[in-house]
């Protein structure tokens, strides 16, 4: 499988744990009981049980997909996290302290900074061409509006009132801005 930007990597400096854990979450149904069986330790008769849900209880496979996928990559405590966080993005519509933040000096800010440069620097995006791409496809957001152009400043003035920026590529990979 793919991501956005093409690759699933295992190398955290690459894909983060929060986006690894994600990837696995949005697997097609089709494909949960197989990726358990291939990318999972646990025993046949659970991967069984986890196979046969479905409707609304296959999202219960594929967090246990997520959870164990990313605990065998990144290490418990890794996927621990990266569960809380999407929980408290999805679940409870925050945006969710844990996310991956980025610094950035409040004099840049103040000065604006191209949206695509961000994205980029936040990892949303592996270079500034895909985020240009992302962004000119309408799926780049600034506190979840969206971006008109990849050119955009974003400024100081865009901090939300959590004391940070909030951009998204797409509706599941996010990122905070902070000004330090």
């Amino acid at each position: 499988g793919k991501t956005a930007e093409g690759a699933v990597w295992l190398n955290q400096d690459m894909l983060s744990a929060d986006n690894y854990w994600q990837y696995w979450r949005n697997t097609d149904d089709a494909d949960v009981g197989k990726f358990l069986r291939l990318f999972t330790e646990l025993p046949m008769a659970e991967i069984a049980r986890l196979e046969a849900l479905s409707g609304e209880e296959i999202n219960d496979a594929k967090k246990t997909l997520a959870d164990q996928a990313t605990a065998l990559c990144h290490g418990k405590q890794a996927a621990t996290a990266a569960a809380e966080t999407a929980r408290q993005t999805f679940e409870e519509g925050l945006s969710g302290a844990a996310l991956p933040t980025l610094e950035v000096a409040r004099a840049a800010l103040k000065a604006g900074i191209p949206a695509f440069e961000l994205f980029r620097k936040a990892g949303l995006a592996q270079s500034n061409a895909a985020a240009r791409r992302l962004i000119k496809g309408g799926g780049g957001r600034l506190n979840d509006t969206p971006i008109a152009s990849e050119t955009q400043m974003i400024t100081a003035d865009d901090i939300g009132a959590g004391g940070a920026i909030k951009l998204s590529a797409g509706k599941k990979r996010h990122a905070l801005v902070r000004a330090i």
